[in-house]
């Protein structure tokens, strides 16, 4: 419903004043949006009877919450590709530019670190390549010396978990989602949520719906928008209320539940002015195995000898 992510607001990639993706870059901006990824056995999908009791909600959630948590780590095993691309806007909400970038996606000591593969389509040159490795290289290290838990670059990370933490949920229904029995939830921001750091307090700050998955307890899509503007910097950049993103994560190939696209829209002020508005869409796929032990990280549920998905 990654990784994204993250960020200053959520995106699975984009930029803003400097949260996970990189899109806005053409303004100087980095917008990020971790996108956790999720991993689940491989199980079949059985018809639930549309009057059949909804599950415990309490019990449900808990579930949900401890999935994100322990699965979001399972994506630091894979390499992955992801594309962007971002539509600048005018201020009366034409578009006023396009532009696509496309990274290799891996991590170092729980950070994420990016290749850039093509810009606009296409291949980096040499030279292009050539600066792309020295600053990898540079990133990397920059990760290995950055304690887990903290960000190289002091972006805002907000995850999933970061939301599902923070907020309550009313509504329960049950809806069905490619075939697959799900219970969706309506989400405001719990004012009694205790926020450790920016990025719960954004996510105490949204609102919005989010759908799980009945079978395998885990968060199939998620659309949040933020329900007040989020001041960053000491107040000098904000992201506007009514920025907002969909989420989706899937099932790949009945084993993994892993990101596969996010659709964010954002509008940005620094200094009391605007200073970005853009759509971006979100792209992840071509996960692969990146470490040997990966399938013995605790609280990853992984097929043994399973084939990476694709």
């Amino acid at each position: 419903m990654s990784q994204p992510s993250s960020h200053s607001m959520i995106s699975p990639s984009g930029n803003l004043p400097s949260f996970r993706a990189n899109a806005l870059r053409p303004a100087g901006w980095t917008l990020i949006l971790l996108l956790a990824a999720i991993v689940a056995s491989p199980q079949s999908s059985v018809p639930v009877p549309a009057d059949s009791p909804l599950p415990d909600v309490p019990t449900l959630m808990e579930q949900v919450r401890e999935h994100q948590k322990q699965m979001e780590s399972v994506q630091e095993n894979y390499t992955f590709r992801e594309l962007q691309v971002g539509q600048h806007l005018n201020k009366d909400g034409s578009v006023k530019s396009t532009d696509s970038e496309e990274d290799e996606i891996f991590y170092v000591n729980t950070h994420e670190v990016r290749r850039q593969i093509q810009k606009d389509g296409k291949d980096l040159n040499a030279g292009q390549q050539k600066k792309e490795q020295e600053r990898v290289m540079k990133a990397v290290e920059k990760a290995q010396n950055t304690p887990p838990g903290q960000t190289p670059n002091g972006e805002v990370v907000i995850s999933v978990s970061h939301i599902l933490a923070m907020v309550k949920v009313s509504s329960p229904r049950r809806e069905i989602l490619d075939g697959r029995p799900t219970i969706s939830f309506d989400f405001t921001g719990d004012p009694h949520a205790k926020a450790h750091g920016l990025a719960e307090e954004a996510a105490r700050k949204m609102s919005g719906t989010v759908w799980v998955d009945e079978k395998d307890r885990q968060v199939r899509r998620l659309v949040a928008r933020l329900d007040d503007n989020l001041h960053i910097g000491f107040g000098l950049v904000s992201l506007s209320k009514g920025s907002h993103l969909v989420f989706d994560q899937k099932l790949v190939n009945n084993e993994l539940w892993l990101p596969t696209s996010a659709e964010v829209s954002v509008t940005a002020h620094a200094f009391g002015i605007i200073g970005g508005r853009a759509n971006i869409h979100v792209t992840d796929s071509d996960y692969k195995k990146f470490h040997a032990e990966a399938q013995q990280q605790p609280g990853a549920t992984v097929v043994p000898g399973s084939p990476s998905p694709h």
